[in-house]
C-alpha cells in the first residue's frame, strides 16, 4: 500500500528520481519517503519512530537525504553555531572490559599503560585550557567498566565537576555503568551530561563487546536520565556492521523516552593491537548518511562529530556541518587518539563563516526558513528503499 506524502513539502524534495521494483515486479515510482517528508514538515521531535521509518530515511539517496537533513537542521537549530567540546582522559587504560575496539582494554596488547587517575587540580587546569581556546563544553573519561567501589574516584570526580562548573563550562562524564545513586551524586555536583555510547545496533553488538549488554547499557541511560542529567549517547562507525546496524542504532536512539541531548558520532580509529586494528576508515557517505538521518530522526540534539574527524577533509568536515552536525571534539587528544587543534577548528570555523556556541546556550535559528505550500495535482507515492549490507 503506497502512502501519500505531507502535501506542503517543497516541490524540489519530491521530484521523482527512478523507479525501483516492487511486487510482481511493479514500477513504483521512487520519491522522497513519507516519513522523511513528514520529518522536514514537523514542529516538534517525536520518539515515536519505527524501525521502517528510520530505514526509509536513512537510504534515501543522498543528496535528496542532505537537502532535507539541512532543512530540518535550520527549523531547529541555528546553523552557523558549532558546539566546541574538549575531551580528557582522566584515568587511562587498565579496563577490563573486552571492546574490540578500544586501546584502554586490558585483554588487547595495545602498548597502552594503565595510569591512576589524574588529580583534581590537574584536571581543572586542563579545563582552564580548554576555555581559553574557545571550548565550551569539557569532558572526562575514566577507563573502567563500572563506579563500584569506587567512592574515592566519585569523591573526586565531583570535585573536578563542581571546580569545571565553576569556570562556566559545561561537563560531561563517561565512567562507565552507574546505578540512580551515583547519578544522583553526580548530579548534585553539577554534572551537565553523562556520555555512555550504544556503539552500534542491538543485533551486532554482541560481536563488538561481551562483557557488558546492550540492556546495561540501556539501563544506565535511565539512571542518568532519570537523575535529571543529559543523556550523551551515540554509536561507532566502520566497526564491520552494516547499514541495517546504522539504522538500528538510530532507531534505538530516536525511540527512547526523550531524545539524547547530544549523539556522538565516532568513525572507528584502528589501534593496532586490537581485534579491529586491521579495518579500513569507513567510507565518508556512511558518515554523513548517518549525520543527515541522525539531524532528521532526533532534530533537537546536537550531532556531534567525534573519534575519527581527524581522517576528514575540511569539505567533508563543512558537508557534515551542512547536513546538520553541529558540535566537535577540539583540542590536544580524543581518549587515546589523535584530535583537531584548537587553531586548526578556528580556521575553519572562520572560513566558512561558523561560530562557537556559549555555554549553556542553544541557539535558535534567526530567521525561520520560509517555504511556500505547493500543492500536488495528485497525491505522490513512496516506495521504502531495501537497506544494503
Amino acid at each position: 500500500m503506497s502512502l501519500p506524502i505531507a502535501r506542503s513539502l517543497p516541490r524540489s524534495l519530491v521530484r521523482s528520481y527512478g523507479t525501483v521494483q516492487g511486487p510482481a515486479s511493479t514500477a513504483i515510482p521512487n520519491r522522497i519517503p513519507n516519513a522523511l517528508a513528514e520529518a522536514v514538515t514537523a514542529s516538534a521531535p517525536r520518539t515515536s519512530w519505527t524501525r521502517e521509518e528510520v530505514a526509509q530515511v536513512y537510504n534515501t539517496p543522498l543528496n535528496q537525504l542532505t537537502y532535507a537533513s539541512a532543512a530540518v537542521h535550520r527549523r531547529f537549530h541555528d546553523p552557523s553555531a558549532i558546539q566546541m567540546c574538549t575531551l580528557m582522559n582522566i584515568k587511562t587504560g587498565g579496563c577490563s572490559e573486552d571492546c574490540s575496539y578500544c586501546a584502554q582494554s586490558s585483554r588487547h596488547d595495545t602498548g597502552l599503560k594503565a595510569t591512576k587517575m589524574s588529580p583534581v587540580d590537574d584536571v581543572l587546569e586542563k579545563a582552564r585550557i580548554a576555555k581559553s581556546n574557545g571550548s565550551t563544553r569539557f569532558c572526562m573519561g575514566a577507563a573502567w567498566r563500572d563506579m563500584r567501589g569506587r567512592k574515592t574516584s566519585l569523591k573526586n570526580v565531583k570535585a573536578m565537576v563542581s571546580g569545571i562548573r565553576e569556570m562556566n563550562m559545561e561537563v560531561c562524564v563517561t565512567l562507565g555503568m552507574i546505578d540512580e545513586h551515583q547519578a544522583k551524586e553526580l548530579k548534585d555536583a553539577g554534572l551537565t551530561a553523562y556520555n555512555h555510547n550504544l556503539d552500534t545496533s542491538r543485533e551486532f553488538y554482541p560481536n563488538v563487546i561481551t562483557t557488558r549488554s546492550y540492556d546495561e547499557r540501556l539501563r544506565t541511560l535511565d539512571h542518568v536520565r532519570d537523575a535529571g542529567i543529559n543523556v550523551c549517547s551515540g554509536g561507532i562507525l566502520g566497526l564491520g556492521e552494516s547499514d541495517t546496524d546504522r539504522v538500528g542504532l538510530l532507531y534505538t536512539m530516536s525511540s527512547l523516552p526523550k531524545h539524547p541531548e547530544s549523539f556522538p558520532v565516532n568513525a572507528l580509529v584502528p589501534i593496532p593491537g586490537t581485534p579491529l586494528g586491521d579495518r579500513k576508515m569507513i567510507p565518508f557517505d556512511r558518515i554523513l548518511r548517518t549525520v543527515a538521518t541522525a539531524r532528521v530522526v532526533m532534530p533537537g540534539t546536537i550531532v556531534r562529530l567525534a573519534a575519527g574527524r581527524i581522517a576528514l577533509t575540511e569539505e567533508q568536515q563543512v558537508a557534515c556541518f551542512q547536513a546538520g552536525a553541529n558540535a566537535v571534539f577540539t583540542g590536544e587528544k580524543m581518549l587515546t587518539t589523535e584530535c583537531n587543534g584548537w587553531g586548526e577548528d578556528r580556521a575553519m570555523f572562520d572560513k566558512w563563516g561558523y561560530y562557537p556556541m556559549k555555554s549553556f546556550e542553544k541557539p535558535e535559528p534567526k530567521q525561520a526558513p520560509s517555504v511556500t505550500p505547493t500543492p500536488l495535482d495528485e497525491a505522490e507515492t513512496v516506495a521504502p528503499a531495501a537497506a544494503s549490507s
